[in-house]
């Protein structure tokens, strides 16, 4: 796992620090990565994270920042933060 990770998942994998085992919001961020490995295949998955950040970092973007602009972190970070109800608005009768 890289050093710094709570969590990483490899497919449908996801390997969890002991210490971060109890993180329900890491886990429905690392579900989603499950998901967008299934949704786009070995292949397209790699090649959709790995390119951004490589893009971020040949210009000059620290690797934190690069990894912050990722699309599938990006898109595993909303998507788990809508499920948990997190920083959303709730529907409201009439709107």
């Amino acid at each position: 796992m890289p050093r710094g990770a709570s969590a990483w998942t490899l497919g449908s994998l996801v390997i969890v620090r002991r210490r971060s085992a109890g993180d329900a919001k890491l886990m429905a961020h690392e579900e989603e990565h499950v998901r967008q490995w299934a949704e786009r295949g070995r292949i397209g998955f790699l090649i959709w994270y790995l390119r951004p950040y490589l893009r971020w970092r040949l210009r000059g973007y620290p690797h934190f920042a690069a990894y912050r602009r990722i699309p599938a972190e990006i898109e595993a970070e909303w998507r788990s933060r809508r499920r948990m109800g997190i920083g959303c608005v709730a529907d409201t009768p009439g709107s």
